[in-house]
């Protein structure tokens, strides 16, 4: 019965961070209340109060689903056998693939931490992270003959989180813009930064 309990409650929680995903959204951070978001959530503020204390609680929930979410796909994907055609895959489903919600989740998140300095604590806490695994998972490819020995890897890895996000911020404000188009500049762009020194295994990036 407690293993029951416990299911529903974490059923519970990602019920709300997806009505407030929603809200987030539609109405922006600052604008969205705490109200709408238990009505988006079909539940009393009492009821939602026992989850997440403040909005900025919330964006912490999501962060937190959301790291452990990258980090998982990072530990599963299998760079050993095509590190460049594993590193296209990945870049694909976040680059292109990711929901226009999410893209639009982001970009609240980045403006309202500019602000907010509890939700500048959260973006930069995931930023870390998911830098320090991908710094990680270089240096292996690196070890392995896959890409150069002598690169600067948290320099390369930062700039790729630059573009990743400027992509991300750009498919957020501009409609028309086009994601798919880029993405082989950005794998071109990727390769160029990682073999530029003393070469490696050459892998496929499409």
């Amino acid at each position: 019965m407690r293993r029951a309990n416990a299911q529903r409650q974490l059923d519970r929680r990602a019920e709300i961070l997806e009505a407030a995903e929603r809200c987030f959204v539609r109405s922006g951070f600052h604008q969205t209340s705490m109200h709408e978001i238990c009505a988006e959530a079909g539940m009393s503020p009492g009821n939602l109060y026992r989850y997440f204390a403040s909005k900025e609680a919330i964006i912490e929930g999501i962060a937190e689903r959301d790291r452990a979410e990258v980090l998982s796909q990072l530990a599963a994907a299998n760079f050993t056998d095509d590190f460049f055609g594993t590193f296209a895959a990945l870049a694909r489903h976040h680059v292109v693939e990711r929901t226009a919600d999410d893209v639009g989740l982001c970009a609240e998140i980045m403006t309202e931490s500019r602000r907010n300095s509890a939700v500048a604590r959260v973006f930069q806490g995931f930023d870390a992270e998911v830098k320090s695994r991908l710094v990680s998972v270089l240096r292996e490819a690196a070890a392995r003959g896959d890409i150069a020995k002598d690169i600067d890897f948290e320099t390369v890895v930062t700039m790729l989180m630059i573009i990743v996000d400027g992509v991300w911020w750009r498919r957020a404000v501009d409609p028309n813009f086009d994601a798919e188009a880029v993405l082989p500049l950005f794998l071109s762009i990727t390769k160029d930064m990682l073999l530029a020194r003393t070469g490696g295994k050459q892998g496929s990036a499409r």
